[in-house]
């Protein structure tokens, strides 16, 4: 049995661009499903072409939402509740997030963000490091004591660039 088995010709234009989406990086189902409603595709045609995404494994919500959080921890470091927001936002069950994200620590992903800007800050005075350090883990979603405490392990190990 094929990928393109009893398709008829709608459906698998819809499924080619299904693949095209997914070919540029992994994507929940929700997303594939948007992106189909955006190209006005039918209810009907969006659950088969699911359907067998899913089925061939090229939908799966749980490796999309556990390659985000890596590729987050790894890149782009946010807090724990910024993080849940994003995958929610990406249509990712609450069971899912909540289990991705027990090991989650939001003071080591707060020191790891303010080592990628050490470089970046160091011609600034002390207090403008400092503006930018806790604005630029606000905006990341680090409630305020993980802010501070980030910014003064910042401070008394001038040498780490990433923990």
């Amino acid at each position: 049995m094929g990928l393109f088995d009893s398709f008829d010709p709608d459906e698998e234009k819809a499924l080619h661009v299904a693949v095209r989406y997914l070919g540029y990086r992994p994507r929940s189902e929700k997303e594939v499903r948007d992106h189909l409603q955006k190209k006005h595709y039918d209810e009907k045609t969006i659950f088969k072409v699911i359907d067998q995404l899913k089925h061939y494994g090229y939908i799966n919500d749980e490796t999309f939402a556990r390659l985000f959080v890596e590729n987050r921890i790894r890149y782009n470091p946010k807090s724990r509740f910024a993080l849940g927001y994003e995958l929610k936002q990406k249509g990712i069950s609450s069971h899912i997030c909540d289990a991705l994200l027990t090991e989650y620590k939001d003071m080591h992903m707060a020191k790891k963000a303010l080592g990628f800007k050490r470089r970046q800050w160091q011609h600034l005075d002390l207090e403008n490091q400092k503006k930018k350090a806790m604005n630029y883990l606000r905006y990341r979603g680090f409630g305020y004591e993980t802010c501070r405490a980030a910014w003064e392990d910042f401070l008394a190990d001038p040498d780490v660039t990433n923990p």
